[in-house]
């Protein structure tokens, strides 16, 4: 199971998308709303769900920071050239997009890209995806599954009904969120939502997909993408796995 495959020609003029600019910010275009999204935690600090808070005015054009120095943030103030940031893009042809982990329960398929994880920590619930994806024939545990699935902002985690073959996905319309992680003390990555395109420096789109996480901490090993860098102890702290 390939994960959120959809169309990945490159976008017309005048249309949504975002652009990577060469060790610079996002440069947004096409007026696309853009808006804090709170992860709300329990008191052992699972992820239980979104909140939306702060929604920012429309803007046709907007930069928003990639290096994570910005006084102005989640806008690019040029600070990015003070501190010498090199953002150069390192998740090549995303390889990893095309061989995901699966695990094949009675109900549901899940498919795992670990490389995506931007420990949004939604996946914890409940004993965790990996537990309930097994134990699918439980319409609840399958309730679950699919809840924890479609609030991942990665894409890391996908779910396939069996019933139908179709693999389930929550619908957005186009849109940004801003991450932010009270729980863990730190702003997370910027949520990409709905299909927007994003174009690399060099002008070659990434694969589009539903649910994506751009880096904005500066830190990301897989730039543009979120590599979970921004997490407290991000270098000695394991991604959240099966295992």
């Amino acid at each position: 199971m390939e994960p959120q495959k959809e169309n990945a020609e490159t976008p017309p003029k005048n249309v949504a998308k975002i652009k990577v600019s060469k060790n610079g910010p996002y440069l947004v275009s096409g007026k696309i709303p853009l808006q804090k999204q709170v992860i709300i935690a329990d008191s052992d600090g699972t992820a239980i769900e979104w909140q939306p808070s702060t929604k920012y005015a429309p803007q046709e054009k907007y930069a928003l920071c990639r290096c994570g120095h910005s006084k102005n943030k989640p806008f690019c103030d040029g600070t990015h050239v003070k501190v010498g940031f090199d953002g150069t893009e390192t998740a090549g042809e995303e390889a990893y997009l095309s061989h995901p982990k699966e695990i094949d329960g009675p109900a549901l398929k899940l498919a795992d890209i670990e490389d995506l994880c931007a420990s949004a920590r939604f996946c914890h619930r409940a004993g965790g995806i990996w537990k309930l994806v097994p134990a699918s024939d439980d319409p609840e545990k399958k309730r679950i599954a699919i809840e924890e699935t479609c609030d991942c902002p990665s894409g890391r985690l996908v779910v396939l009904d069996k019933q139908t073959g179709k693999i389930i996905e929550p619908k957005f319309t186009k849109s940004i969120g801003l991450i932010e992680d009270p729980a863990m003390g730190v702003s997370g990555p910027i949520w990409v939502r709905g299909g927007v395109p994003v174009e690399s420096a060099d002008g070659k789109t990434y694969r589009v997909r539903n649910r994506v996480t751009l880096c904005r901490c500066g830190k990301s090993k897989n730039k543009p993408f979120c590599d979970s860098s921004h997490y407290p102890e991000a270098e000695t702290v394991e991604k959240v796995h099966d295992e």
